[in-house]
């Protein structure tokens, strides 16, 4: 069968193209992808093409189809997988299988399995090591989400502390303690936000730090300080750049002690400096910001890491377990990752969009990879409403919801919007 997809060739080199998909083999899975959020793991992969950990060093004569953050229906079950996985069914994926040790994972290492197409062929791996998951969510979107919010779970399992007179390692944030989140009004922050919140165990201190204001404006808009409160957690938004001493103010919130806790969302030089200078004893620092220079670094003071007992800890990527919990606690609606999405366009956007993505400002970009529609920012509806009543309607929708997507919206595009 054809289906349009949008495949890697080398570097900057990515094509929306028609392809032929060939017929699947007993142990693989054909499936429908209904939508995929784009993440910067993509550009990198794009900017870097062979060189990339996870693309192969064949893709110029054998080119994979991107994206990885997708959801969608089962369309056609191989007959291995038959008593395991039903036609009609929605499903999420866990894109890092870790298959007998391969890097190789959707979105980055297969011509016929990534989330920027139409349809696409699951190879028997992902089967294999419980990659494919079950999707109960009424709205795909929270399937093609809770990727990025696996990452940051995972991230908060990762977290670990000391154990006075054993050698044992506490897993987890500090339940109680000071919490700062570094450059974190960004899509991935505000997932850490909602996370910290909103799932035990909590802090008792959060401290969201950035220097754009409109970013910390807007995360304080939709995870707000009294919503915090109620649920035990003292939550501070704070502006770094307005402030002399930065790093004073910032610990006096602490009363003094420093952070338990402290995560990193930019892989910049100073940034991380600040981070490890905001360590209380025992904190611990997540670098949870990919770094694009295989040579980035920072210095840290192993003075502390010797008499105070600070340490370091990075993630890249969940698992299935933490994949699971996002889309449980997305079901039940203890967290809302909506608030990550801030652009919604169809499949002939991806090109341009995966090139641009440092350039284009907001959070999550989504794709309805069966609509041929503009990449348009959710705070452009309404203006673009004065003329065009797609957009009229979806401003209306959305606006009833703080400003955020919704399964109100997702029907209406899915309905509404043209096709490619």
């Amino acid at each position: 069968m054809k289906t349009k997809a949008v495949r890697l060739y080398g570097v900057n080199d990515l094509r929306l193209e028609e392809i032929e998909l060939p017929e699947i083999k007993d142990d693989e899975i054909l499936s429908q992808i209904i939508s995929d959020s784009v993440c910067m793991s993509s550009y990198k992969a794009t900017i870097q093409g062979a060189s990339h950990k996870r693309v192969p060093n064949d893709v110029a004569e054998n080119p994979v189809i991107i994206g990885h953050e997708f959801c969608g229906n089962i369309v056609k079950v191989g007959k291995k997988w038959q008593g395991k996985y039903k036609e009609g069914a929605k499903f999420s994926i866990q894109p890092a299988i870790n298959y007998k040790g391969s890097l190789a994972a959707p979105g980055y290492s297969y011509s016929y399995c990534g989330g920027d197409s139409q349809y696409v062929i699951l190879p028997n791996e992902v089967m294999e090591m419980d990659c494919l998951l079950e999707y109960k969510g009424d709205a795909y979107f929270y399937g093609s989400v809770s990727e990025p919010m696996s990452c940051i779970i995972g991230a908060y399992h990762a977290q670990y502390h000391t154990t006075n007179g054993v050698y044992v390692h506490e897993m987890g944030i500090k339940k109680g303690g000071c919490l700062a989140l570094m450059a974190a009004a960004g899509p991935m922050g505000l997932g850490a936000i909602d996370y910290a919140v909103h799932v035990d165990p909590r802090p008792s201190v959060v401290v969201v730090t950035d220097i754009d204001p409109v970013r910390l404006k807007r995360a304080a808009e939709i995870i707000t300080v009294e919503d915090a409160k109620k649920n035990g957690v003292e939550l501070h938004y704070v502006n770094t750049a307005e402030h002399e001493d930065a790093d004073a103010y910032l610990m006096s919130l602490t009363g003094g002690k420093g952070f338990d806790d402290v995560f990193c969302f930019a892989p910049v030089k100073p940034v991380v400096e600040q981070a490890d200078r905001l360590l209380g004893r025992d904190g611990c620092l997540n670098f949870f910001a990919g770094p694009v220079d295989p040579k980035f670094s920072a210095m840290f003071n192993f003075y502390d890491v010797h008499y105070n007992s600070t340490h370091i800890v990075g993630t890249s990527g969940g698992n299935t377990e933490d994949m699971i919990e996002s889309n449980t606690l997305s079901h039940s609606g203890v967290i809302n990752p909506a608030s990550m999405i801030t652009h919604v366009g169809g499949l002939n956007t991806v090109v341009d969009t995966v090139l641009n993505l440092p350039k284009i400002p907001g959070g999550k970009k989504l794709i309805y990879t069966n609509k041929d529609m503009p990449l348009v920012a959710i705070a452009d509806f309404a203006e673009l409403g004065k003329t065009d009543p797609f957009y009229k309607d979806l401003a209306e929708i959305c606006g009833k919801n703080n400003g955020l997507w919704c399964v109100e919206a997702e029907k209406y595009v899915l309905a509404n919007a043209k096709n490619i």
